[in-house]
């Protein structure tokens, strides 16, 4: 069997380039996995005419409680070899916790921590397993995190939660599977432009070139270097990070309250 990697999310977005730099500049097989049908057909389709690789859609909510269990039993019938396993699903809710829908909720923490923990355990004791040449890896787990894992901040009260749950459960992980060969990454960005970000194309150049946010290409591009050439436990691209961290979490808690009061929904 030829050795596959798994993107959850990969349909757009940070998902998409990680799709396209693994095929691209590391030529492996790809399961890609999300909820976009038609984006997953395309991307496919795509990849396996331009970097000449075997890209296999697979269309699944991953919020199902069964989720995990559906994907590995699908690489289970397809004699799938997962190399690579990238947990990078997820969902953001802004809101106040209180006028979020309890739906919602649950939605986010199914994908954030019920099916990324279960795919990790399904999949993680089948690369122990794998026989591979002596000095070579059985296996990569990256889970994506973020910088708010260390942020306790209101209106994305869940999303920090849950993130800090992925960061947490990533170094534990590694810990336990690096004596057996296999190496996990908790990457913990920042702001990303995705296209989302609510500033112009002229400001989002600037904040580039400072280094406040960054490309999704740029972004996948550091995080799999160290994940495949770097044995550490976490990576959080960009130097302007290690500084807003500490900021944001040493602010006092009237400036706190006194931006809550600017947002709408927390208004009375």
């Amino acid at each position: 069997m030829h050795a596959f990697a798994l993107i959850t999310g990969a349909g757009s977005g940070i998902g998409l380039q990680y799709a396209t730099a693994l095929a691209r500049d590391y030529q492996y097989n790809l399961l890609l996995v999300s909820n976009q049908e038609k984006e997953l057909q395309v991307l496919a389709e795509h990849l396996t005419k331009e970097y000449h690789v075997r890209a296999i859609p697979f269309y699944l909510d991953l919020t199902a409680q069964d989720a995990a269990e559906q994907l590995v039993a699908f690489c289970d019938k397809e004699q799938l070899d997962i190399e690579v396993l990238i947990n990078n699903a997820g969902v953001l809710i802004f809101d106040a916790f209180v006028k979020t829908d309890p739906r919602k909720i649950e939605t986010l923490l199914m994908l954030h921590v019920v099916t990324l923990t279960k795919l990790c355990r399904l999949i993680a004791a089948k690369m122990v397993l794998r026989e591979v040449p002596t000095g070579h890896k059985k296996g990569y787990i990256l889970n994506m995190s973020s910088m708010s894992a260390w942020m306790s901040m209101p209106s994305i009260a869940c999303y920090n939660a849950s993130k800090g749950y992925v960061f947490n459960f990533s170094k534990a992980l590694w810990y336990e599977l690096k004596p057996h060969g296999v190496r996990v990454l908790a990457v913990t960005p920042g702001s990303t432009d995705t296209g989302l970000l609510p500033f112009g194309p002229n400001f989002g150049k600037v904040l580039r070139f400072f280094g406040i946010t960054m490309s999704p290409e740029r972004l996948v591009k550091r995080v799999l270097k160290v994940l495949f050439f770097r044995s550490k436990k976490r990576c959080m691209p960009g130097a302007w990070n290690y500084i807003i961290v500490p900021i944001i979490n040493h602010l006092p808690d009237w400036l706190i309250f006194a931006a809550m009061k600017r947002i709408s929904f927390f208004k009375q």
